[in-house]
Formats: structure tokens, C-alpha cells, sequence
């Protein structure tokens, strides 16, 4: 379950205003939900490689937290850049290991976390494949896009989701929807590239 929302705003804001113990507080949360984030995504996907969540958890605390300093808003703002974090760790990590074998190196995933929603048969065999598809569908429906990064990478439930977006659960139902058929589409060896689609939910009404 994610840190209750008051109580991280709360500590971001204290920090803010020059209380380091309020900075220490945020950052243990942060990292505690860090680990289980990384944990959790290892975990529900089939890879033959070497990271592990320490290492991943690590370098994502790096990036979020030891690098160019980032504003933070709110709890939503956190979760969101951890995700898209967390995204690009992994796909730097399957081209150096493309790189590596020379393009033997691909980096399996199963999308369990673009569901479920998938079939539970369906798999694909490189996870750049799949980021690929992400940098399409987010030129189409930004938070659709969003709301895959933040399940797939974030490992959230819906209701987490919405909280993370501040919209209503009804809307990332649909978005999901969307997303999840379209991507099943980009997702075969047939599937189309087009940039466009009358159907995204930024075509629907609210």
C-alpha cells in the first residue's frame, strides 16, 4: 500500500522549510516503498539476468535522490518519477546486455503487470520492444501511457493509480482498457506503428 498522502505532502513541505529530521523521515519512506517496488517488479517477471532488487533499488534512489534535484511536489509527483525511473533503469540495462550478446541479449518480460490484462499466455521477448510501444502510445494518450508505466513498472493496482493521478478509478479503468488493447495490437509481429487513433480515451468524453 502506498504512504498515506497526507503524511508524505506533509513531510515534503517540512523539509522544504529547512527541517533535515522531516528530510530523513521522507527519505526512509521513500526508500522502504523503493525496495518494495523494485522487489516486486524482479519478481513478477521471467529474466535471465543478474540485477537484482538491491542493486535496482539502488540505482533508482540514486537517480531520484543523489542526482540533478527535483522539486518534489506531492506523494503523487514521487511515485510518478519512480516509475518513469525505474522504466528507463531497466531499458538501459536491456541494451547493454543487447550490446553485450550482440543482440542476443534480450531481456524477456511478461507484461503480468499490463495485466492479466494480457492473456496469461502472452509474452514477449524484449523488453525495448515494449518501450517502444510506451514512447507510441504516450504520442497518442499521454495518461493511458502513464497509467501502463505506473502498473507495469510501478507495480500499482488501479485504486493506487488513481491515487497516484488524483482522477477518478473510473477513468483508469478506461484508460487501462484502452491502453491494454492497444498495446496487444502494437505487441504482435503484425502489428501497425500508426501514431494515431480515433478511439484513445483523449478522444473520449470524461
Amino acid at each position: 500500500m502506498l504512504p498515506d498522502s497526507v503524511q508524505i505532502t506533509t513531510l515534503l513541505h517540512d523539509w522544504r522549510q529547512g527541517n533535515a529530521t522531516a528530510g530523513e523521515r521522507f527519505l526512509g519512506l521513500v526508500y522502504d516503498e523503493l525496495r518494495r517496488l523494485a522487489a516486486r517488479y524482479l519478481h513478477q517477471e521471467r529474466r535471465n539476468h543478474t540485477l537484482q532488487p538491491t542493486a535496482l533499488v539502488h540505482e533508482l534512489y540514486l537517480r531520484l535522490f543523489a542526482s540533478e534535484p527535483i522539486t518534489w511536489q506531492n506523494r503523487a509527483h514521487v511515485f510518478a518519477v519512480a516509475a518513469h525511473t525505474l522504466r528507463h533503469i531497466l531499458v538501459d540495462y536491456a541494451r547493454a546486455q543487447q550490446s553485450t550478446k550482440r543482440g542476443g541479449g534480450q531481456v524477456k518480460v511478461t507484461l503480468t503487470g499490463v495485466e492479466r490484462g494480457l492473456s496469461s499466455k502472452q509474452q514477449f521477448d524484449d523488453l525495448l520492444v515494449v518501450n517502444e510501444a510506451l514512447d507510441r502510445l504516450n504520442q497518442l494518450a499521454p495518461r493511458a501511457a502513464q497509467v501502463v508505466e505506473l502498473r507495469f513498472f510501478g507495480g500499482l493496482e488501479e485504486k493506487e493509480v488513481a491515487e497516484v493521478l488524483e482522477v477518478a478509478p473510473i477513468t483508469i479503468k478506461r484508460d487501462w482498457r484502452f491502453a491494454r488493447a492497444w498495446l496487444l495490437t502494437q505487441l504482435q509481429p503484425s502489428a501497425s506503428t500508426s501514431a494515431s487513433n480515433p478511439h484513445s480515451p483523449e478522444h473520449s468524453s470524461e
